[in-house]
């Protein structure tokens, strides 16, 4: 088949990568070169450095304009395959394909339809996920599902680990859509169940309300491990005022009646606990504001914080 491969991300980079050989990338789209987040020097889109790699013509774009219209329209494509490409396209593009453009998503839709499904599975605490193939139409990943596998979310994963699974998952159903695609044997279903939302985040949802249970609170960490993490706010001590990111915790059960957000004991060599609404959470790894990440212990030997200091 003759794809157009629409994706930015460098999660896009693995797909495009690992599309089976027996099909031909013709072109490449991707958004425009970006600053870095350091020396705001212009950073190719991964999905650029790998066309160039691999000698695929690359349409980079801003907007969808009549010329990126008839550029695209002349590689004849069979079909447009969409992975995290940033940016809605709209239906004057996505029906240029013969058979349009199918989307990989990370969740099960209609669950988890927007930016961010890997991230909120985590903070809501589901046992399950996904990825779905579904052709693109005009709503918010509303198109019609052409298949899904499914996969076990593990209590340790983090955004880090699911994603890595996700993206091997991924890998195989984009293939196999090809292949019944190819094969004429592709029978999408409309998505018929109620459907449910997610957002992309900001760096303040990272922010830590201890008046949560510490299940709540270490989910919120497994989902926003990757950006923003989450933190805290140090009331007590020598940097009172300053925030302090934690790296790792886990839930420890307790019934303690301390102020939520208090520290309640220090674990000689693993690091500190915090109480919560519900339990609390064993803090064994941090970074604090402008500093490098380093231990529990070691913060706190520099800190100035003990058994009753408390967190905002």
């Amino acid at each position: 088949m003759n794809i157009i491969f629409f994706g930015t991300a460098e999660i896009s980079k693995k797909f495009l990568e690992n599309i089976d050989k027996k099909h031909k990338v013709s072109a490449v789209v991707t958004m425009h070169d970006k600053p870095a987040s350091r020396g705001r020097q212009l950073q190719m889109p991964a999905v650029k450095i790998c066309s160039i790699e691999n000698n695929v013509h690359c349409i980079q774009v801003e907007k969808f304009t009549e010329e990126i219209q008839e550029q695209i329209k002349t590689y004849n494509a069979d079909i447009g395959v969409i992975v995290s490409f940033g940016k809605i396209i709209p239906e004057r593009i996505f029906s240029l394909p013969a058979m349009g453009c199918f989307n990989v998503h990370f969740s099960l839709l209609p669950q988890y339809r927007g930016a961010s499904p890997v991230q909120q599975a985590l903070i809501d605490g589901q046992t399950k996920t996904g990825v779905t193939t579904f052709y693109i139409d005009k709503g918010l990943d509303s198109g019609n599902i052409i298949l899904q596998d499914s996969l076990d979310i593990d209590p340790d994963d983090t955004s880090k680990t699911l994603f890595d699974k996700l993206t091997v998952l991924g890998i195989s159903a984009m293939n196999k859509t090809l292949e019944m695609l190819s094969n004429g044997q592709c029978l999408a279903k409309p998505q018929t169940e109620t459907p449910t939302f997610c957002y992309v985040f900001k760096k303040e949802d990272g922010k830590i309300n201890w008046n949560k249970s510490a299940k709540e609170i270490r989910n919120l960490f497994r989902g926003l491990f990757l950006w923003p993490g989450i933190f805290t706010i140090i009331t007590d001590g020598k940097i009172s005022g300053k925030s302090l990111k934690i790296i790792d915790c886990k839930v420890i059960p307790n019934n303690s009646s301390a102020p939520a957000g208090s520290v309640i004991s220090i674990e000689k060599g693993v690091g500190f606990v915090v109480k919560c609404k519900e339990d609390a959470l064993l803090i064994t790894r941090v970074q604090p504001e402008s500093k490098s990440q380093m231990t529990a212990c070691d913060f706190l030997n520099g800190s100035g914080l003990t058994i009753g200091s408390k967190f905002n």
